[in-house]
């Protein structure tokens, strides 16, 4: 849960500007505590921790340099903010190099004290949401269902209710949703987890091969058949059977499935006496079967049979939150399968995540990460080694006159581009933008104002 309110140090040796500081933070419904110098903020940094620690650059005893290194001991996901003068510029470009989150040129805006103050805590924040997901994942089984979106969470309460019993379940989800992780879940969680679990796709497989493979046969029921040959449902006796594309089987097989579901008795092909399996059935469905009843292509009594209890998983632009944990889950799944050391996934891949309509599912982001980190040379993913957006997601609006390389532009328009290119190349960061612009922050504070520039 969120500290409130949040936990912010101030440090300058100047009262009137602490002060102002502190008066400025407390208009936005931001509490801070205030340290008069280094060494002073050096023993409070010891029993924070602080989301953003706000330093002057120049102080006695500490500089902000060194009050720099020392929050970042203390908390490597604390963000600090210098604030120079004039003639320390150059030295706060090198603090930021040594990972200050930013610094404030004296005299700033009080609008634009908050907002570098409140973008600090957004990154704090995320900061600690990743090291939380990393934790999160690295405490995930390769079976866990991974989320915590409402829909994944209310799916997770519901698994655990029905999992110990032997009812039969239908899940339906689109192509990629993880009908066969949830069903391996179900089996994990219920009584029958020290017995097997066997998945097998109904859709590969023709009738006469599915029946041979779900009831078995004996010898001579077919041309090869040599010897008895016991089913799955024989196999798997005591444990779990996950029928996956059920909507693909034929109307004369699903008689005789809608017979084991209810008599839990089966006939082996070309055999002459029924026999008797403890199997509980999950199966699953790509599309709706009640619409696949009213089309005659499924058994209404098959139907409900199965429809004892009803999971719908919910595609993944329904639940955008559980990405970015989706994402670190691969991340480190990948990492371990290829021996790679990729730690990051910056702010500008996981924009692209967010973006994208994933008409895949999670099927299609476990792909792209994984192809960004096989690609990865360093210890981030890159945006340019994500895979090409897959069809369906919705085409890219034309290029505006602002942004059109080719398109006749005012002199504003043309000062609105370059700033706009410059905030992404340093990643939203405004002091780096400022430096690449040649301007000061606190001119480029007063543009982003001016061409009305989402920060």
């Amino acid at each position: 849960m969120d500290r409130q309110p949040s936990p912010i140090l101030v440090i300058d040796d100047d009262l009137r500007i602490r002060q102002l500081l502190r008066d400025t933070l407390a208009g936005a419904g931001l509490a801070a505590e205030l340290c008069a110098d280094g060494r002073e903020a050096a023993e409070r940094l010891q029993s924070g921790p602080f989301d953003v620690v706000l330093t002057d650059l120049l102080m006695p005893h500490f500089s902000g340099i060194e009050i720099l290194e020392q929050a970042l001991a203390a908390d490597s996901d604390c963000a600090v903010v210098l604030i120079t003068g004039h003639g320390t510029v150059e030295s706060a470009v090198e603090a930021i190099k040594k990972g200050a989150y930013d610094y404030l040129q004296k005299p700033f805006e009080p609008d634009e004290l908050l907002l570098t103050v409140q973008r600090a805590l957004d990154r704090t924040r995320l900061r600690r949401e990743n090291r939380r997901l990393q934790q999160l994942v690295a405490g995930c089984r390769g079976e866990e269902l991974v989320g915590e979106s409402p829909p994944v969470k209310k799916l997770k309460e519901l698994i655990a209710q029905v999992a110990p019993f032997s009812t039969t379940i239908l899940i339906n989800g689109e192509t990629g949703t993880g009908k066969e992780l949830v069903a391996r879940l179900i089996h994990k969680w219920s009584r029958r987890r020290e017995e097997s679990f066997l998945p097998i796709n109904c859709g590969a497989l023709p009738e006469t091969l599915l029946e041979s493979e779900l009831f078995g046969h004996v010898k001579g029921a077919f041309t090869g058949a040599d010897q008895d040959k016991p089913g799955l449902f024989e196999t798997v006796s005591g444990g779990t059977l996950f029928l996956d594309e059920i909507d693909t089987m034929t109307l004369g097989f699903q008689v005789k499935l809608l017979r084991v579901l209810q008599e839990g008795a089966f006939m082996p092909v070309g055999g002459r006496e029924p026999r008797r399996a403890d199997v509980r059935v999950i199966a699953a469905s790509g599309r709706p079967l009640s619409e696949e009843v009213e089309a005659g292509r499924f058994r209404r009594d098959l139907y409900y049979r199965l429809n004892v209890v009803n999971l719908e998983l919910p595609p993944l632009r329904r639940r955008r939150e559980d990405i970015p944990l989706l994402a670190h889950h691969f991340l480190a799944k990948f990492n371990s399968k290829y021996d790679k050391q990729v730690q990051t996934i910056p702010a500008a891949v996981m924009a692209r995540l967010l973006d994208h309509s994933w008409p895949g599912n999670v099927r299609e982001l476990e792909n792209a990460v994984e192809r960004a980190l096989l690609f990865s040379p360093d210890q981030e993913l890159h945006p340019e080694n994500l895979p090409p957006l897959a069809s369906g997601e919705p085409a890219a609006a034309p290029p505006s006159a602002e942004e059109g390389e080719t398109q006749s532009l005012s002199l504003a328009a043309m000062e609105k581009q370059m700033i706009i290119k410059a905030l992404r190349r340093a990643d939203g960061h405004r002091g780096m933008t400022a430096k690449l612009l040649g301007i000061s922050p606190t001119s480029l504070w007063r543009k982003i104002k001016q061409y009305e520039i989402s920060p």
